[in-house]
């Protein structure tokens, strides 16, 4: 059967009412019809408009569709209107999982810039991604990773400690009175419960980079607890207990840099840097792997938890032997050092996926003023990525800029 190409605008046509039924599906558990009608609006204008994506923007390119003054509808479509936000992530992250199932719970923080103190949560606050104290929000978003692109499908935005008890910039900005400051781990935790026990998704390595976190431990162990797979980036100055529940220590307390250096002398394992295969000349990794001991003995485990795996030290020494670019702490040892490394090569490459998302779904473009308006936000920017995604597998063609899963290696 002959193929036929599609005239660029009925190829346009075809993409509108797909992305139409795509809506419709994401957001059907909206009570009301107005309110999925502004929300595939929005999303078709995050998809479709170029440059900044503001409201403004959206509501003139939507003109011909909804009529004029569209602005004051999505102003109160995306601020006060109270529909919830976790039905939609849940929907959009059962598509994707459906359409291929992830590599990996890929955790990253996300920064967003701000020019003034208006926006809920802002705060200046070190930010990982720039390496700098700004004048900023920060989040916490979850991203399904494979070899078919990466999207956010859960997210946590950080109320700074100075909000606490600002009780004037918390009602302005309608924050709710259970919205306190958390250290980071807590806010990771709370979004990969809610992905698995709240929406039951099929679990994947949660990878997550904890460094500099002091209490990263806590992380660990409730993850443990829970029989979830991790592969946690970690200080090599992390100590590792000197007993745990498997047993006598057989070693001493170590920190995760003395293991690695250990494995390393001992030999590891090196694996291609880019996908495909080694072509000649091309970079190579060296990984080591080693054990790391047991978990840490905690009180107050709850019953039915898990039996525990024992935990490795991975270490990625691509910078040469003086000392690691990483290392991590796993419970997926028995995988093998090739499919961890595949698993941390998905992490690095996630790196890209928010600049993805703000230069082609407006992330940032967004005042972001009410606690309920950024969730709006960011979740209708996952499904117009999540779009993209879902698009590029149906085409057979994998999304530019995405993270690669072990698959990949």
């Amino acid at each position: 059967m002959d193929t036929v190409e599609l005239e660029p605008l009925d190829a346009a046509r075809l993409d509108d009412a797909m992305l139409s039924a795509f809506c419709e599906e994401m957001l059907a558990s909206l009570s009301r019809s107005d309110q999925r009608r502004w929300g595939k609006t929005y999303v078709r204008g995050l998809v479709n408009v170029p440059g900044r994506k503001s409201i403004r923007r959206i509501s003139e390119y939507s003109e011909y569709l909804v009529g004029s003054g569209a602005d004051q509808s999505l102003q109160q479509f995306l601020n006060q209107s109270p529909w919830s936000w976790a039905p939609v992530r849940s929907a959009l992250a059962d598509a994707l999982g459906r359409a291929r199932p992830p590599a990996a719970w890929v955790v990253r923080e996300v920064t967003f810039p701000k020019n003034g103190s208006s926006s809920v949560a802002v705060a200046r606050q070190y930010s990982r991604s720039m390496g700098r104290v700004a004048n900023c929000q920060l989040a916490t978003g979850v991203f399904l990773a494979g070899d078919s692109g990466s999207c956010p499908v859960n997210w946590r935005l950080h109320i700074p400690r100075e909000w606490d008890e600002d009780t004037e910039r918390r009602h302005k900005s309608r924050v709710p009175d259970s919205e306190r400051w958390r250290p980071p781990w807590r806010y990771v935790l709370d979004a990969v419960d809610e992905m698995a026990v709240g929406w039951r998704l099929p679990r994947a390595p949660v990878v997550v980079d904890l460094t500099g976190d002091r209490d990263a431990e806590v992380l660990l162990g409730a993850l443990d607890d829970r029989g979830i797979a991790y592969v946690v980036q970690v200080s090599p100055t992390t100590r590792l207990p000197a007993a745990g529940r498997f047993g006598p220590a057989a070693l001493p307390p170590r920190t995760v840099g003395q293991v690695a250096a250990a494995s390393l002398r001992e030999g590891g394992t090196t694996l291609p840097e880019r996908r495909g295969g080694r072509m000649a000349g091309a970079p190579r990794s060296l990984f080591t792997l080693a054990p790391a001991g047991a978990p840490a003995a905690r009180n107050g485990v709850r019953e039915g938890s898990a039996p525990l795996r024992r935990r490795h030290v991975l270490a990625d020494w691509s910078w040469g032997p003086a000392r690691p670019r990483a290392v991590w702490l796993t419970n997926l040892g028995d995988s093998g050092t090739a499919e961890l490394a595949g698993l941390v090569r998905t992490w690095d490459r996630s790196a890209e996926a928010p600049g993805a998302l703000a230069a082609e779904s407006g992330l940032l473009h967004f005042e972001g003023r009410s606690f309920r308006g950024w969730h709006h936000h960011v979740t209708l920017v996952a499904l117009a990525h999540g779009f993209r995604v879902l698009r590029g597998l149906e085409a057979g063609r994998q999304a530019p800029g995405r993270p690669l899963s072990t698959r990949d290696i």
